[in-house]
């Protein structure tokens, strides 16, 4: 079963914390998918992870793009798993248990839900997704952002 892990959210916006994590995947070699749940945001994305540093970007497509299955990092709305994925990032409030309980849809290591603890919409959520993931037998983590950014195992 797929390990999960809890990323909250509280001194960075996901569109600064999220390429940290991505980047860091790749450099293991893993193949990522990132599921949000509206088309504009991903779009937004999309265009994000070409320029937000001057110096790098990173390489990502999505089904509008043709070849998902060579992106290294895939962008969707749905449960698809074109690229294999090793880790799953869940954004905006996309629900991961419904993946996770897919094979084909499912990543091969960990999936990562990120949410906005300054949202409390996000944070409900977040719980919610907590406690049937808990009830579903997933191993789940639960880290925290300290004064610096740097992830904290909580739980």
């Amino acid at each position: 079963m797929t390990d999960v892990w809890f990323y909250h959210l509280q001194r960075q916006p996901l569109e600064r914390a999220l390429p940290a994590l991505l980047e860091r995947s790749l450099e293991r070699g893993w193949t990522v998918v990132v599921q949000a749940t509206t088309e504009k945001n991903l779009a937004a994305l999309d265009e994000h992870l070409w320029s937000y540093d001057a110096e790098k970007f990173l390489p990502h497509g999505a089904a509008k793009d043709g070849e998902p299955e060579t992106q290294p990092i895939y962008l969707t709305l749905t449960a698809e798993n074109p690229n294999d994925a090793d880790v799953r990032f869940f954004i905006e409030g996309a629900l991961a248990a419904p993946v996770l309980a897919d094979a084909k849809a499912a990543p091969r290591e960990r999936a990562i839900v990120m949410f906005d603890g300054n949202d409390e919409a996000a944070l409900a959520g977040a719980r919610a997704q907590w406690k049937e993931l808990t009830q579903g037998g997933h191993a789940l983590s639960y880290y925290q952002q300290d004064e610096s950014g740097k992830w904290d195992k909580k739980k």
